[in-house]
């Protein structure tokens, strides 16, 4: 029987263990222009024990930034800053992925440089509000993107991912999940287009499919994983059909030879069954759990098939050592909701190991 703490195979690299840390946005990136610092390179650096270590969102462009102090990959700057991380978890014997995410709709003009505003598939607004420098602020209505803005949107993907590799990652993920642009492309709700880009099953699986296609050009199939979160009502998403709109999507890609697929899971086990049994290669679980967060409990999943690797988000938030954590039972420490967001050290790496 497969555990969690046995070894796999991932984009070339011999992991350790089967225990991955999901993406988590912290809003730390006080450097100038977006970019990474010392303190991030410490917080991921004391993570490295993970089998696979994914970053927080990362925004490709600059218009793709929807939250505070969030970093980017667009810069030579960014490159350089985050390489100061990536050779930090390497000399801990870490991997790692940065994971590329363009927020759509989801952000604010307060937020985005030289009178930029949000761009969405649709200018359908969001309903709710983003928390900005100063203090949360209503989400406005996007504005819609061209034809020739979309293509540049996914070369921007690709560049991003290009300058990932440059920057010592050892891989990138495609954020299309949680209501942020390619989740928004996905579902028939933010997405009215009637161009090829949207209207039917294959025009919404389009842009997806065709940022995945140009990443895995520019850095690799095996370099390269995809999240989703089907049916996930996060950031005013609906989606009614998600099986069928996320089997076409798995379809399409299935034979780029991407490293894995990372679902972030609804309340829908037997859609999760039906993706896992859909998708060819590594299969990743971020699983529902909802109001809890994932523990120990979770591991079952690799044991009985389900998936190859679980994802773990405010559990390794708080506890650097978390794979060691999982295999001795526990104690576990308790995630601070108070510092998730912004902040300094507090709540970020002065979490105690075992």
């Amino acid at each position: 029987m497969t555990t969690a703490f046995d070894p796999i195979v991932l984009a070339g690299r011999h992991l350790a263990n089967r225990v991955a840390m999901a993406p988590m946005t912290r809003s730390r990136a006080y450097g100038p222009g977006a970019e990474p610092t010392e303190l991030m390179a410490t917080y991921y650096a004391q993570r490295a024990a993970a089998g696979l270590i994914v970053t927080e969102g990362i925004q490709p462009s600059q218009v793709g930034q929807g939250y505070p102090d969030t970093p980017g990959l667009h810069t030579s700057g960014q490159v350089r800053a985050w390489r100061t991380v990536t050779d930090a978890v390497h000399r801990e014997g870490g991997v790692i992925f940065a994971q590329l995410m363009h927020t759509g709709r989801i952000g604010h003009p307060s937020l985005l440089p030289d009178g930029l505003v949000p761009v969405a598939p649709s200018a359908v607004a969001a309903e709710g509000q983003v928390f900005t420098h100063e203090g949360p602020k209503d989400f406005v209505t996007p504005r819609e993107l061209s034809e020739a803005e979309i293509r540049r949107t996914i070369d921007d993907f690709a560049a991003a991912a290009r300058n990932a590799i440059e920057a010592g990652f050892d891989g990138v993920e495609i954020h299309g999940a949680n209501g942020y642009l390619i989740h928004q492309f996905l579902a028939p709700h933010t997405n009215l287009r009637t161009d090829g880009w949207g209207g039917d099953t294959e025009g919404r699986i389009r842009f997806a499919a065709e940022i995945v296609t140009a990443v895995a050009e520019a850095i690799g199939g095996h370099r390269l994983g995809l999240r989703i979160s089907p049916g996930n009502p996060y950031n005013d998403m609906s989606e009614d059909n998600p099986g069928e709109v996320y089997a076409a999507l798995l379809d399409r890609i299935s034979g780029l030879g991407l490293a894995y697929l990372h679902l972030l899971e609804g309340p829908d086990r037997d859609l999760t069954a039906r993706l896992r049994k859909a998708w060819p290669g590594t299969f990743v679980i971020n699983p529902f759990t909802y109001p809890d967060v994932t523990g120990p409990d979770a591991l079952k999943l690799i044991e009985d098939g389900s998936a190859d690797m679980v994802a773990y988000g405010a559990l390794f938030l708080a506890n650097p050592d978390l794979p060691r954590r999982l295999a001795a039972g526990g104690p576990f420490n308790t995630p601070n909701p108070e510092t998730f967001y912004g902040g300094d050290h507090r709540g970020y790496t002065d979490y105690p190991s075992l």
